[in-house]
């Protein structure tokens, strides 16, 4: 891990590890026993998580070991089967996805979701829903409640651009923009509902070495700039070990390791998971 982001993580009583700095703050993000099946097939099994109010969290494993599914838990796009998931200390049982939204995760997804014919402020806008209460009256009408809440979504909009250097972008078609772009503005998008929990599918899937190291700046940038925590999946483990502090490491939907980037660097089992059993001589 580098040094600009190296903290130290410390235990708290569920047997998890979060970063020092959130020890006494109530964790974004709690999973007990958490599980899915399809069939009779066990997707995701005994999935237990705790991430810190600001940690920078890494899901990872083999491909099909069941990380995609996780998010899609985490956001109720699937109902667990048994298990809970509390957000802020806050069960999100019986919440629809657009809920758990306004509880406070957003998420991106490994295939880019654009709006490719609306501009790039208007995607970020679809964010900003959450925040703007006039009537349907108000928007058939154009009164000045509207006018006055589209003035500050135009604002906000532009101010979230800014923050990724895509300002002069705003006026663009999402779908013209180039794959790097793209993927940025899906991050600013759901960073317009203003989330708790930022989840990253792959965000950094068919990005070159420099998009790579852009995005890790963006990301430690999200973090201090709006003090919440982020969680991606990720194969570049350049990336996940440059800049998460906690690590969970998934294989056949079940947990196979926790820790930080030196102990899963150095696990038997992670290794194993990702090379396969090695013969021995």
């Amino acid at each position: 891990m580098s040094e600009r982001t190296r903290t130290k993580m410390v235990p708290v009583p569920s047997r998890a590890i979060i970063p020092e700095r959130d020890i006494n703050k109530q964790p974004v993000l709690e999973t007990v026993h958490l599980g899915i099946e399809f069939g009779g097939l066990h997707a995701v099994d005994d999935f237990n998580m705790v991430i810190g109010k600001t940690e920078i969290a890494g899901l990872i494993g083999p491909n099909g070991a069941g990380k995609t599914t996780i998010f899609n838990l985490l956001t109720n796009v699937y109902q667990p089967t048994c298990g809970s998931i509390l957000v802020d200390g806050r069960p999100t049982a019986g919440k629809s996805t657009a809920q758990v939204n306004r509880m406070g995760i957003a998420r991106t997804f490994q295939n880019i979701r654009l709006f490719n014919d609306l501009t790039v402020e208007d995607n970020v806008k679809v964010g900003l829903h959450n925040q703007t209460n006039y009537g349907y009256l108000s928007g058939i009408l154009r009164l000045p409640s509207y006018w006055k809440q589209e003035k500050q979504a135009h604002q906000r909009a532009l101010e979230l651009l800014d923050l990724f250097d895509m300002a002069d972008m705003a006026s663009a078609r999402a779908g013209s923009l180039p794959y790097g772009a793209q993927r940025r503005l899906e991050i600013v998008r759901a960073l317009a509902t203003s989330p708790k929990l930022l989840l990253l599918d792959e965000p950094a899937a068919g990005m070159n070495p420099s998009e790579t190291a852009e995005l890790m700046d963006n990301i430690i940038k999200i973090r201090d700039t709006f003090q919440i925590a982020v969680m991606l999946i990720e194969h570049d483990m350049n990336l996940v070990m440059g800049i998460c502090e906690g690590i969970v490491v998934v294989n056949y939907g079940r947990i196979i390791a926790k820790g930080n980037p030196d102990e899963i660097r150095s696990n038997p089992a992670v290794i194993e998971a990702y090379l396969g059993q090695q013969e021995e001589e």
